[in-house]
Protein backbone atom coordinates (compact mmCIF):
# COMPACT_ATOMS: atom_id res chain seq x y z
CA UNK A 1 0.00 0.00 0.00
CA UNK A 2 2.85 2.33 0.55
CA UNK A 3 4.33 1.84 -2.25
CA UNK A 4 1.18 2.45 -4.35
CA UNK A 5 1.24 5.34 -2.73
CA UNK A 6 4.66 6.95 -3.19
CA UNK A 7 4.57 5.90 -6.60
CA UNK A 8 0.69 7.95 -6.89
CA UNK A 9 2.45 11.13 -5.74
CA UNK A 10 5.30 10.84 -7.37
CA UNK A 11 3.75 10.60 -10.56
CA UNK A 12 1.55 13.71 -10.19
CA UNK A 13 4.69 15.46 -8.30
CA UNK A 14 6.43 15.16 -11.71
CA UNK A 15 3.11 16.04 -13.73
CA UNK A 16 2.99 19.78 -12.22
CA UNK A 17 6.16 21.43 -14.21
CA UNK A 18 4.76 20.18 -17.35
CA UNK A 19 1.98 22.65 -17.14
CA UNK A 20 2.49 25.18 -19.17
CA UNK A 21 3.81 28.85 -18.34
CA UNK A 22 1.76 31.91 -18.69
CA UNK A 23 4.01 33.04 -21.24
CA UNK A 24 4.17 30.05 -22.91
CA UNK A 25 0.14 29.88 -22.62
CA UNK A 26 0.64 33.23 -24.80
CA UNK A 27 2.41 31.87 -27.48
CA UNK A 28 0.87 28.63 -27.70
CA UNK A 29 -1.70 27.75 -30.14
CA UNK A 30 -5.40 27.62 -29.03
CA UNK A 31 -5.64 24.03 -29.01
CA UNK A 32 -2.21 23.37 -27.62
CA UNK A 33 -2.64 25.90 -24.62
CA UNK A 34 -2.05 24.58 -20.80
CA UNK A 35 -0.16 21.25 -22.28
CA UNK A 36 3.04 22.16 -23.05
CA UNK A 37 6.31 24.89 -22.91
CA UNK A 38 7.76 26.34 -26.07
CA UNK A 39 6.80 27.64 -29.25
CA UNK A 40 4.61 24.66 -30.84
CA UNK A 41 3.89 23.66 -33.83
CA UNK A 42 4.95 26.44 -36.55
CA UNK A 43 3.30 25.10 -39.42
CA UNK A 44 0.34 23.18 -40.20
CA UNK A 45 2.02 19.98 -41.90
CA UNK A 46 3.35 20.18 -37.94
CA UNK A 47 -0.44 18.90 -36.78
CA UNK A 48 -0.26 16.18 -40.04
CA UNK A 49 2.92 14.82 -38.49
CA UNK A 50 1.59 15.06 -34.84
CA UNK A 51 -1.62 13.12 -36.02
CA UNK A 52 0.30 10.28 -37.65
CA UNK A 53 2.03 9.89 -34.91
CA UNK A 54 -0.81 9.69 -31.95
CA UNK A 55 -2.15 7.66 -34.57
CA UNK A 56 0.79 5.12 -34.50
CA UNK A 57 1.05 5.22 -31.14
CA UNK A 58 -2.22 4.19 -30.59
CA UNK A 59 -2.34 1.30 -32.92
CA UNK A 60 0.88 0.14 -31.36
CA UNK A 61 -0.88 0.16 -27.73
CA UNK A 62 -3.83 -1.34 -29.12
CA UNK A 63 -1.78 -4.07 -30.94
CA UNK A 64 0.40 -4.74 -27.73
CA UNK A 65 -2.71 -5.09 -25.37
CA UNK A 66 -4.35 -7.30 -27.34
CA UNK A 67 -1.61 -9.56 -27.98
CA UNK A 68 -0.55 -9.45 -24.81
CA UNK A 69 -4.15 -10.68 -23.35
CA UNK A 70 -5.18 -12.81 -25.64
CA UNK A 71 -2.38 -14.07 -27.62
CA UNK A 72 -4.44 -16.72 -29.38
CA UNK A 73 -1.38 -19.50 -29.32
CA UNK A 74 -2.79 -22.95 -29.25
CA UNK A 75 0.09 -24.85 -30.09
CA UNK A 76 1.02 -27.33 -27.12
CA UNK A 77 4.77 -26.96 -28.32
CA UNK A 78 4.63 -23.42 -27.97
CA UNK A 79 7.20 -21.49 -25.50
CA UNK A 80 4.60 -19.89 -23.49
CA UNK A 81 3.10 -23.38 -23.07
CA UNK A 82 6.70 -25.13 -21.89
CA UNK A 83 7.00 -22.12 -19.00
CA UNK A 84 3.54 -22.37 -17.85
CA UNK A 85 3.98 -26.36 -18.14
CA UNK A 86 6.97 -26.06 -16.15
CA UNK A 87 5.45 -23.86 -13.01
CA UNK A 88 2.46 -26.42 -12.91
CA UNK A 89 4.55 -29.42 -12.63
CA UNK A 90 6.83 -27.86 -9.69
Amino acid sequence: MTKTLISFLLFFISVIPAIACDVCQRNQPKLLQDISHGTGPQAESDYYIIGVSVIIVLLTLVYSLKYLLKPGEQNPRHIKNLILNQHSES
